[in-house]
């Protein structure tokens, strides 16, 4: 092995819940291992809005039976942030924060992975790295505005401001309400007839009943064309409408990173980009790369979650073991 590269058995890839099991997993089965995150830790979920809460119940959220204790039905963010901090040094996790992968390739019986701070070679990886890093683009005239944000944290900047929601999902009809509740002009932009099916079942009555008695407003079936600093442009059923806007918040939705499963050579599916992977054993086609959590799911990323995925910690080294 070349002197300069760091050895590792295995090398994980993103420091979220997912990639935190992998490492809690390795660390009872005495596999030598580093997990690398290019943020924070549990950079996801620190980047979440600051009220958000979770879908799922506590128990759900847990990483190797280690209670998740919460004092709401479903635990929020902050609640979220402590638990896996905690869990992580608790468990004096080996990871190394705001570290970058560049490349990963597989050199004979071993993987070269390549960082922004380091070079080391491993018998296995692991890619763990989620999906909320890269938004979904509306791709029109403007979008590159100050004004266009693709992620949301909190009402406050909106407050008195005529703000357009763009989106029917959780994230985008969690925005408007708090945006509304804050004292924001909120204008939904809806691509689908209604709200979506998928959004919490506690929330969707709430922003339909906004949405109906018209405190909300909603465009249904409707897209933006084009941005500018003080008005949109938006197609709808009954024609081409420019609205007055301060703030565009597009929540459309996010993709993992599939230039950089190509380039570790992962085959991606043509349809839905679903990387190819044994779901018996989550190992991609190249022989000792795993991988785990919401980037098996391609473009679907409503398929994979926390709690559904916790398993693929226990699967991949159970595997990489053998």
């Amino acid at each position: 092995m070349a002197s300069n590269k760091i050895s590792k058995n295995t090398i994980i890839i993103g420091a979220g819940p997912i990639g935190i099991a992998c490492a809690l997993e390795c660390r009872k089965n005495n596999i030598d291992y580093l997990v690398i995150e290019k943020g924070a830790l549990t950079n996801s979920i620190f980047n979440y809005p600051l009220n958000m809460h979770f879908f799922s119940t506590s128990e759900k959220l847990e990483l190797d039976n280690i209670p998740f204790i919460s004092k709401n039905p479903k635990p929020d963010r902050n609640e979220a942030l402590e638990y896996y901090r905690r869990v992580a040094t608790s468990n004096e996790l080996e990871i190394n924060l705001f570290e970058t992968v560049i490349d990963i390739q597989k050199e004979a019986e071993n993987f070269s992975v390549k960082t922004n701070k380091a070079s080391y070679i491993s018998s296995h990886v692991i890619i763990a790295t989620g999906f909320y890093d890269i938004p979904a683009l509306l791709k029109v005239p403007g979008e590159e505005l100050p004004k266009v944000t693709h992620y949301y944290k909190e009402a406050h900047p909106y407050v008195m401001q005529k703000v357009a929601v763009v989106g029917a999902s959780n994230s985008a009809v969690d925005a408007a309400l708090e945006i509304y509740r804050k004292g924001g002009d909120v204008t939904m932009i809806v691509r689908g007839k209604e709200i979506g099916e998928r959004v919490k079942y506690w929330v969707r009555p709430d922003i339909i009943n906004r949405i109906e008695e018209g405190s909300i407003k909603a465009f249904f079936s409707s897209e933006i064309l084009k941005i500018e600093p003080l008005q949109i442009t938006i197609k709808t059923p009954d024609g081409i409408k420019k609205i007055k806007n301060d703030a565009v918040v597009a929540l459309t939705g996010y993709r993992p990173n599939f230039d950089f499963l190509k380039s570790s050579g992962i085959e991606i599916s043509e349809e839905n980009k679903i990387p190819k992977y044994n779901p018996q054993t989550m190992e991609s086609n190249v022989s000792g790369l795993y991988l785990a959590g919401v980037i098996c799911g391609g473009t679907e990323t409503h398929k994979w979650f926390i709690e559904n995925s916790r398993i693929h910690a226990k699967m991949i080294i159970e595997d990489l073991k053998k």
